[in-house]
């Protein structure tokens, strides 16, 4: 099969068009599926650059997100049959190889049946981004109708499925953006107020956009100097969730002052742990995800598709920044 494969970290040149043997089904659970698309993930640009999660491992074939066809089913498979198009977040971390390839093999637990309203690039750009938002809003920060959240960079990947996901649960919301033409993207998404960072400032604005109570919750998805600035812009009591590391010598005093509760997020440790409890919830994420885009109550923004042998482009693409919604890699 063909696969993108780096062999040592570095530039987006590591990534280099190889043949590989397929996958073969090893477990009764487990299914073959043959990749239609590969969602690209900014995890995928660290991991190429820095070096995979897992120690041991060198070489590697990224991509965590993928979307295809079942193949085969092993003999105690009973949720899928050869045929079935299917969705999940897999692999990729340098463990088990990831979907930058035309086969992978996963146990049936992790994978979802396909949204019918999505074609294979929209669903392979969908399912980290998805966990992520969901469990940073939902389960970390238990958000509910009537709060008023604060979500940053909302024209990105993860951004853009977190401003839909925190309006059906009823709550307002308040993003950053870059640009006017971003603000209408956000808006078109159900953003009740946007604040173009480059021109506006942050913390008048969302004083007045609370009249001075400060936001319940926030997610913050940029970085330590963003994590530090919202802090003083959050509610008595409210959530402050990262999906970044904050960074070293942290001064909480005013987070403590208020109150607030600070969670991080990071929807890979269940298969970095290998927490069956916490992959099948994930799974369940998908499944729950999948019915609301069917419903039209959820949409996912692909920003470009490449194909497949032109992955270093798509991480070039992802490192400049700037996107609107996700890059993904076609099969064919």
């Amino acid at each position: 099969m063909k696969a993108i494969q780096m062999r040592e970290p570095g530039g987006p040149d590591v990534l280099t068009l190889v043949e590989l043997p397929a996958p073969e089904i090893r477990s009764a659970t487990e299914v073959l599926v043959r990749l239609e698309a590969a969602g690209v993930n900014p995890v995928d640009t660290k991991i190429r650059a820095r070096g995979t999660l897992v120690p041991e491992t060198l070489t590697a074939v990224l991509g965590c997100d993928g979307a295809g066809v079942v193949e085969a089913v092993g003999e105690g498979v009973t949720r899928f049959q050869p045929g079935d198009a299917v969705w999940f977040c897999h692999g990729g971390l340098g463990g088990p190889h990831g979907n930058y390839a035309e086969y992978i093999v996963v146990d049936e637990r992790i994978a979802q049946p396909k949204p019918a309203s999505l074609d294979f690039v929209q669903a392979a750009a969908a399912p980290l981004v998805l966990i992520t938002a969901w469990e940073a809003l939902y389960d970390r920060a238990a958000l509910h109708a009537g709060q008023r959240v604060l979500i940053h960079a909302g024209a990105g990947g993860v951004g853009h499925v977190a401003i839909q996901l925190a309006c059906l649960a009823g709550a307002r919301v308040a993003t950053t953006v870059s640009s006017a033409e971003k603000a209408r993207f956000v808006q078109d998404l159900g953003a009740d107020y946007t604040i173009n960072y480059r021109e506006e400032s942050l913390r008048d604005g969302l004083a007045d956009w609370t009249e001075g109570r400060g936001v319940d919750v926030a997610f913050d998805t940029v970085g330590p100097a963003v994590f530090r600035e919202t802090i003083p812009l959050m509610a008595v009591y409210g959530d402050l969730v990262t999906i970044l590391d904050p960074g070293p010598d942290l001064d909480l005093k005013e987070a403590r002052n208020r109150n607030l509760r600070l969670s991080l997020e990071l929807m890979l440790t269940p298969q970095l742990g290998g927490l069956t409890d916490a992959l099948d919830h994930q799974g369940e994420i998908l499944r729950r995800c999948g019915e609301l885009f069917d419903a039209g109550k959820l949409r996912i923004q692909v920003a470009e598709s490449f194909p497949l042998e032109q992955a270093a482009a798509a991480h070039r693409r992802l490192e400049a920044g700037g996107a609107m919604g996700k890059y993904v890699l076609r099969m064919s």
